[in-house]
């Protein structure tokens, strides 16, 4: 995807005609009485099978841009990145509310003020959840032993202690920088 095609742009009422017969298209569908069939929208190409089924909610988006122009408004898209409160932040990590807002305040989560509220894009959400998943993946690689029946269980629980230790100062150290 082009770049170019993640700005903003706004288009203005034209071919009128052609949009009417759309508006009227997309009316005879909405208007249809009785038994209502799934309502279904396919976008076609070239070729007599290239099609594609589009998505109720993108239909939405057509359906009040063809109203839009029709009227003779002009339109704008302007893509942005979802916001997330720190509610919804909380449940994507599956951590409390109150633990986002330490990791915003200590500065491992990104966010925003919007008025009195803060604000996590959702990319920094995925970013720091995947960053958080790796750390934990490796914590697991790193504290695992292998272990043989013939070995000392107390030998075995004091390599696992040597472990945890090394792992916490590593804690310490990535903290502190």
């Amino acid at each position: 995807m082009t770049a170019e095609l993640l700005e903003s742009q706004t288009y203005l009422p034209e071919e009128q005609e052609q949009m009417a017969t759309i508006a009227s298209f997309l009316d005879a569908h909405h208007s249809k009485t009785g038994e209502r069939p799934e309502r279904r929208y396919f976008l076609a190409g070239a070729e007599e099978h290239d099609q594609i089924e589009v998505p109720e909610a993108l239909h939405r988006v057509l359906v009040q841009a063809v109203a839009a122009l029709r009227a003779g408004r002009a339109i704008t898209i302007s893509p942005t990145m979802p916001k997330l409160t720190t509610q919804q932040v909380a449940d994507l990590l599956g951590v409390s509310r109150p633990t986002v807002v330490r990791l915003i305040d200590n500065g491992e989560l990104a966010s925003e003020r919007i008025g009195n509220r803060r604000k996590v894009l959702l990319k920094d959400a995925l970013t720091y959840r995947d960053a958080r998943r790796q750390r934990q993946y490796q914590a697991i690689a790193d504290t695992s032993v292998d272990v043989s029946e013939d070995e000392d269980a107390a030998v075995v629980n004091d390599r696992l202690k040597r472990i945890r230790k090394q792992r916490a100062e590593q804690r310490r150290r990535s903290a502190n920088l």
